[in-house]
């Protein structure tokens, strides 16, 4: 398969399970403020829940080829390390627009969804370089 379309079927896959991280993000976050957090405190842990199962799916999935000698929990712990700044978007996005737009605090998964789209090429990125490195083996 030629470079450029691997990796554009590569971005729709960590698309497809970015959608997945959404729903588990925004239900997660609807069920702990159903059981009285914060909608920031939530939010920290329904990004957490969230960043989990993309890293499973990721490397199930999306980077598959890529994913296989590397120990779980090391990669598990880079995968969240370098997505810091994905987070620090996506979270900021999140915050300015619970704080600044009415209808978003009243519908956070709104604020959930936009943050989620500011965190993802950045995400991908650093998934893809740092995270998920294909084999040198693998590279032609």
């Amino acid at each position: 398969m030629d470079a450029r379309l691997a990796l554009i079927a590569q971005f729709f896959r960590f698309g497809v399970v970015g959608t997945v991280g959404f729903l588990v993000d925004a239900g997660t976050l609807w069920v702990v403020m159903a059981l009285g957090a914060g909608p920031y405190g939530g939010r920290i842990l329904s990004y957490l829940a969230a960043a989990t199962t993309t890293y499973l799916l990721n490397r199930a999935w999306t980077f598959r080829s890529a994913a296989r000698g590397a120990p779980m929990a090391r990669q598990w712990g880079l995968f969240l390390a370098l997505n810091l700044l994905g987070f620090a978007a996506n979270y900021g996005t999140y915050a300015t627009l619970i704080s600044t737009t009415e209808t978003v605090a009243r519908w956070p998964v709104l604020g959930v969804a936009a943050g989620s789209l500011a965190g993802m090429f950045i995400n991908f990125g650093l998934s893809r370089r740092f995270v998920f490195r294909q084999p040198v083996t693998d590279k032609a």
